[in-house]
């Protein structure tokens, strides 16, 4: 039996967020304001993501833009906002990080009310702040940006772009490259949100990271998973939720753990060459209509054995879509005391076992799918013994 919505669900449910008071906040964030990735070949990697994740590149930034070290494109589906960012000519701090750690992400941007607070306080707690507060403008205003590091290269930009009405910032125009149109049958938007990224730290410094959100950025733990929570016969790791006041930002981190074989972690960590965000869930409210479009479009998700949907409908009870459904495209669910949420993980999106991406539609639920754990890494598993690393 099919659960019918009666409207779609608003962007604070897509994400899960919740009523929070700013005034208490020693940090407070709006949301996520943008993620950039540092890749080898800009172009193509818009078209990409474009054609096989259906966003629209909006902006461009380039030599022809008096951008002579940077091509970059900006790409959007709802509020998710992708940068992609290539080097224009060898030498650059750019191909340095696409050589050390190939396609990957380099910046989460949170858009804050109050850049200079934010980075006072961030300051005042020992963060190591590589940006300074700056006004960047152009004749379609003025966004004040400064930036601070985080684990590995990762860095959170901070953005009020509060007094700009522009493309995305100062020096981009409109995109004028046009790209494959989505088929007219395909969902207007795959997904409409970024519901939370995933970090990959070294063993034993999850907790120094989750240590540094709740002191430097005033975030509080969410959600804890240890010991057999994440385990299969031959890995396990551990894993701490952080997030922002109104849980529009939410942080995982990940730390391996002592297993019989090399866990994904560690695998992540030998081929990204150190710590770095491992995956991105982005907020659908569609997750059926959205895996068939992606299918057809080329993207590979992890295979969800058929004997996981046997007993189903016995642990998450009715849910929106139909089992055999869910079955046929491997889409997992989970409910917890809030509700239900159906997830589905995609293989990694680039040369290296590093990046993948995963959609989840939330009914109610702010949970990470906890119960889907050990049937997600031992598909996760079952990758990594054919690329002969587990």
């Amino acid at each position: 039996m099919t659960e019918m919505l009666e409207q779609p669900l608003t962007e604070d449910e897509l994400v899960g967020a919740v009523d929070h008071d700013v005034t208490a906040d020693p940090f407070p964030v709006k949301g996520m304001d943008h993620v950039r990735f540092y890749v080898g070949n800009a172009k193509q990697a818009a078209h990409w993501y474009s054609t096989a994740f259906g966003m629209n590149v909006v902006g461009y930034r380039g030599p022809e833009t008096g951008s002579r070290d940077a091509v970059e494109y900006v790409l959007i589906s709802g509020k998710a906002r992708f940068v992609l960012t290539g080097e224009a000519h060898g030498g650059t701090a750019i191909g340095e990080h696409v050589r050390r750690h190939g396609d990957g992400v380099y910046d989460l941007a949170m858009e804050v009310p109050d850049v200079d607070a934010g980075i006072a306080y961030a300051r005042s707690k020992g963060a190591t702040v590589l940006v300074e507060p700056h006004d960047v403008g152009d004749e379609h205003g003025t966004v004040r940006l400064a930036t601070v590091a985080t684990y590995g290269e990762t860095r959170h930009t901070l953005v009020d772009r509060s007094r700009y009405d522009g493309v995305f910032l100062p020096g981009f125009q409109p995109a004028t490259t046009a790209f494959k149109a989505k088929p007219a049958h395909h969902p207007r938007r795959y997904f409409q949100a970024i519901d939370h990224c995933v970090g990959n730290v070294e063993l034993g410094r999850m907790d120094e990271w989750v240590g540094f959100y709740n002191s430097v950025m005033g975030f509080t733990n969410m959600k804890e998973f240890i010991g057999d929570d994440i385990a299969t016969e031959y890995s396990s790791l551990m894993s701490k939720v952080v997030t922002n006041g109104n849980h529009r930002v939410k942080f995982p981190l990940n730390e391996p753990s002592l297993g019989k074989r090399k866990s994904q972690i560690d695998e992540y960590l030998e081929f990204y060459d150190g710590p770095g965000v491992q995956h991105i869930a982005l907020a659908t409210g569609d997750i059926v209509g959205s895996v068939r479009a992606m299918r057809e479009m080329g993207i590979e998700f992890l295979e969800t054995p058929d004997s996981y949907y046997d007993t189903l409908h016995e642990l998450v009870g009715e849910v929106r879509h139909p089992i055999e459904v869910l079955r046929e495209l491997k889409i997992q669910a989970d409910r917890d005391e809030d509700g239900y949420l159906l997830q589905i993980f995609t293989k990694p999106v680039q040369d290296r076992p590093t990046v993948f991406f995963e959609l989840i539609e939330r009914h109610g639920s702010l949970g990470f799918g906890k119960n889907n754990f050990k049937a997600l890494f031992e598909a996760i598993e079952r990758e990594q013994a054919k690329r002969g690393n587990l």
